[in-house]
C-alpha cells in the first residue's frame, strides 16, 4: 500500500469514526470555530486540570472530511497531556501544515497523515481550524488563570 493510500485511509477512519465526538458537561474551556468562507464548524469541549493537564477533549462539528477528520486526530493528540505539551503539539502541527516544515510523529501521531493537504492550499484551513480554535481556548483560558470560559471565532 502507497504511504498516500495509508494517509488517506487514517483521514477517512477518523471522519467516519470520530473519536471523542459529543458534548462534555464538566468541560471548563469551550470554543467554537467557524470557517464561513467553505461551511466548516467545530466545538470543542475541554477539560483542563488544576496541575494542566487536559484531562477530556471532546468535539462536535460538521464539514468536509479533512475538518472533521482532522479534529478527531486532534482530540487524541492532546487528550492526557499537559497544557505546554499541546502548545508543542499545535506549533509542530501549524509548522507542517502552513510552513511546509517536517512533521515529527512522535508529537502528532494520526496528525502526521494530513500532511499530504497542504498539497491542495485552499484545504489547508479545513485542517488548521480545530487546532486554531484549540489555540485560541487554550490561550484565553491561561489569560483567565485557569477559569471557566466560552468563546468562539471566525476564521478569516
Amino acid at each position: 500500500m502507497a504511504l498516500d493510500d495509508l494517509y488517506r485511509d487514517v483521514i477517512m477512519d477518523h471522519y467516519k469514526r470520530p473519536r471523542n465526538q459529543g458534548a462534555a458537561s464538566d468541560a471548563n474551556i469551550v470554543v467554537e470555530g467557524v470557517n464561513p468562507l467553505c461551511g466548516d464548524e467545530v466545538k470543542l469541549w475541554l477539560t483542563v486540570s488544576s496541575d494542566n493537564i487536559v484531562t477530556a477533549a471532546n468535539f462536535e462539528g460538521h464539514g468536509c472530511s479533512i475538518s472533521q477528520a482532522s479534529v478527531s486526530i486532534m482530540t487524541e493528540a492532546i487528550t492526557g497531556k499537559p497544557v505546554a505539551e499541546v502548545g508543542r503539539i499545535i506549533s509542530e502541527f501549524r509548522a507542517m501544515m502552513l510552513d511546509g516544515a517536517d512533521a515529527n510523529e512522535t508529537l502528532l501521531g494520526d496528525g502526521i497523515a494530513l500532511e499530504g493537504v497542504r498539497d491542495f492550499p485552499v484545504r489547508i484551513k479545513c485542517a488548521v481550524l480545530s487546532w486554531n480554535t484549540l489555540k485560541l481556548g487554550l490561550d484565553e483560558h491561561q489569560e483567565s488563570s485557569g477559569g471557566h470560559i466560552e468563546l468562539s471565532h471566525t476564521e478569516s
